[in-house]
């Protein structure tokens, strides 16, 4: 059980790295992973984060404290637990976020980290079946498809969307973002194209990588503060992994942050309160928390949507016969069809919203479709200024982390929130999405004054599932790692994931996780050859 490099976490960053790592046979590579393999058959159906959402077999589970900003409520933050992590849970949208998001964080001082610097790395693990361009890569692991299908509802919001003063993008990843059009999707023939089923599952035959599953990682292991492995529970027993060269976590901006504490590296005062030796105080692990919180509107619509195909006992078996012959239709259909990133304000450089426009509805997607003909305008905040942070619950690694969101805690926030709502008022008042729809169902035309329309806000919206900054990257002393995502104040450790993140970026976070670990492969590459020469 000793190996050169030992990733923790086989989510989105997790598997790229082990798999680049690994791939040229000169060092071994150990991928651990909490959960087990990804057999379950939804995480292959696109739409299968209906049955996996909230699943315990393949989801942490993660809940909320309860948040002043949404009225108390705790909600869930549903995080993988499998090969794959969250890729193999998520919505499978394709989106790397604004150029302007890196370059702010090589401004910050993060060396390596400006759009012109990670662009390679987005290249290189892309497959997008547009084929490659100046912005594009087509012979990466991941694959990148266009939509498979196509609804009328999400047709008419794209158009009505430029009726309203709004320009169609044919490419929200390309030289700019802003405007309104439809997703790309991390799908191959029909099948969801997760990290694991992009990186690893080609891969297993290799001698130089060892997937190890169901082991929950409970500390780093340090001489001298040098870390030489991690100490994992697996089948009831307590082991041990060796680590000749480094030991990077990839577990997230929960399970990073939180093995990290556990081993000793955290707030002092917390460390110690839970009766875990502190190694090295760092007052800000944990905190720096950001999510992307959604409010979702919901009108109900004359014509039929995929609520009247999925709640009729003919629909369904139409779906599943197509699904099964062809490979299309609704159970190829990734979280959204159409989007928008729009600005709320006329003097922003870049859009500060986002639109996830799907072709049903439901109060969650394990609840299932409601059970009246309706489409969803989902809206968050691209660029939230307010942060949260989690903390330890106990010295035990079974006991989840408490999360606090902070959300709308910033009225800047709470603005953004509002005026976006009111865009999509403002577009679904437009034609000819306007002759399709019978009545706003949420929030109702009744609740029309700012205050009002932020208490809906508050009472309703939901995470849409991308945390991170919680082992923020920085040149400052509280940062938690520096531009080559070493951990500071100890030796041969990193971090590789979102939580590393000094800003969240402007979008969903797969494809950056995805770009964070393929840069990282070639950082550890370069540093273990200076320390060579050097040698």
């Amino acid at each position: 059980m000793e190996y050169d490099y030992v990733v923790v976490g086989a989510g989105s960053t997790g598997c790229a790295l082990a798999s680049r790592l690994s791939e040229s046979g000169d060092a071994s590579v150990a991928l651990i992973e909490a959960g087990g393999r990804d057999w379950n058959p939804w995480i292959h159906i696109p739409v299968g984060y209906f049955r996996t959402m909230g699943n315990k077999s393949v989801d942490w589970c993660y809940k909320t404290q309860p948040d002043p900003g949404i009225n108390g409520r705790s909600i869930n933050w549903p995080r993988g637990k499998v090969w794959g992590g969250s890729s193999s849970l998520n919505g499978l949208l394709y989106v790397r976020g604004q150029a302007q998001d890196y370059d702010q964080w090589r401004q910050q001082g993060n060396v390596g980290w400006a759009w012109d610097d990670v662009l390679p790395y987005f290249k290189k693990s892309e497959n997008n079946e547009r084929g490659a361009d100046a912005l594009h890569g087509a012979d990466g692991p991941l694959a990148v498809n266009d939509m498979r299908l196509r609804r009328e509802i999400c047709d008419q919001w794209v158009e009505s969307g430029q009726t309203a003063g709004y320009r169609f993008n044919a490419d929200y990843n390309g030289v700019d973002q802003e405007g309104v059009g439809y997703f790309q999707f991390t799908c191959r023939k029909g099948r969801r194209c997760s990290a694991a089923s992009a990186y690893i599952t080609p891969n297993l035959g290799r001698e130089s990588l060892d997937v190890i599953s169901k082991a929950l990682t409970r500390r780093v292991i340090f001489e001298n503060n040098t870390a030489v492995g991690i100490e994992i529970e697996r089948g009831g027993k307590i082991e041990t992994i060796k680590a000749r060269s480094e030991v990077i976590l990839c577990a997230g901006a929960i399970g990073s942050p939180q093995i990290l504490m556990l081993s000793g590296i955290g707030n002092a005062e917390d460390l110690r309160s839970h009766g875990i030796e502190v190694l090295k105080d760092a007052p800000d692990m944990g905190r720096n928390l950001q999510d992307h919180l959604q409010a979702r509107l919901v009108h109900k619509c004359a014509k039929p949507t995929m609520n009247n195909e999925v709640n009729s006992l003919i629909g369904k078996a139409k779906i599943a016969a197509e699904y099964a012959l062809k490979r299309t239709g609704p159970m190829t259909m990734a979280a959204s069809l159409a989007c928008g990133f729009l600005k709320t304000r006329e003097d922003l450089e870049t859009p500060d919203i986002q639109f996830h426009i799907q072709p049903w509805s439901a109060d969650s997607p394990a609840e299932g479709p409601h059970k009246f003909s309706a489409f969803t305008s989902s809206v968050c905040q691209l660029r939230p200024e307010s942060r949260g942070h989690l903390e330890l619950a106990s010295s035990d690694p079974k006991d989840y982390p408490l999360i606090h969101p902070n959300y709308l805690a910033s009225p800047l926030d709470q603005q953004t929130m509002v005026e976006g709502v009111k865009i999509a008022r403002k577009i679904a008042d437009a034609e000819p999405l306007k002759s399709s729809i019978t009545s706003e169902h949420a929030p109702g035309l009744d609740v029309q004054l700012d205050e009002d329309l932020l208490t809906w806000i508050r009472n309703t919206s939901t995470t849409i599932y991308h945390p991170s900054g919680t082992c923020r990257m920085g040149q400052d002393d509280k940062a938690i790692v520096d531009e080559r995502l070493r951990v500071k104040g100890v030796s041969n450790l990193r971090v590789a994931d979102c939580s590393i993140m000094p800003t969240l970026v402007s979008g969903n976070t797969n494809a950056p996780a995805i770009m964070i670990g393929e840069k990282l492969s070639d950082m550890i590459r370069e540093d273990a050859q200076q320390f060579a020469g050097a040698a």
